[in-house]
């Protein structure tokens, strides 16, 4: 079992940086699939980005490729989300997810969520 806690989401302006952090807890967090995903009022949680359990293979959508990275590091059972030129259309609550399988945009293919964090991206 893994227990995650997302922190580092607050209020930031358009064109501005922020990394959030995941926190995990568990035996299996170095054998699981990480990612983000995100969820804005009034829509479904949709998939941001993803990173297999040893960190090489790493896959985003589309709608922030070539802003965002995922990272992780196993030593210290912590995943990344470090967020470039954002946009309004970013605030969402992100939260971080673990899975069994690597590749995963769905929210099935993940097991274990945290609780949330805010981003809120002003104009």
């Amino acid at each position: 079992q893994v227990q995650l806690v997302e922190s580092g989401g607050r209020l930031v302006q358009a064109g501005d940086s922020l990394r959030l952090s995941c926190a995990a807890s568990g035996r299996t967090f170095s054998s699981s699939a990480m990612g983000w995903f995100r969820q804005a009022p009034g829509k479904e949680r949709e998939f941001v980005a993803g990173i297999n359990w040893g960190g090489g293979i790493t896959y985003y959508s589309d709608s922030v490729k070539g802003r965002f990275t995922i990272s992780r590091d196993n030593a210290k059972n912590t995943v990344s989300l470090q967020m470039n030129s954002l946009k309004p259309e970013d605030t969402a609550v992100y939260y971080c997810a673990a899975g069994r399988y690597s590749g995963g945009r769905n929210t099935n293919d993940y097991n274990y969520w945290g609780q949330g964090t805010q981003v809120t991206v002003s104009s």
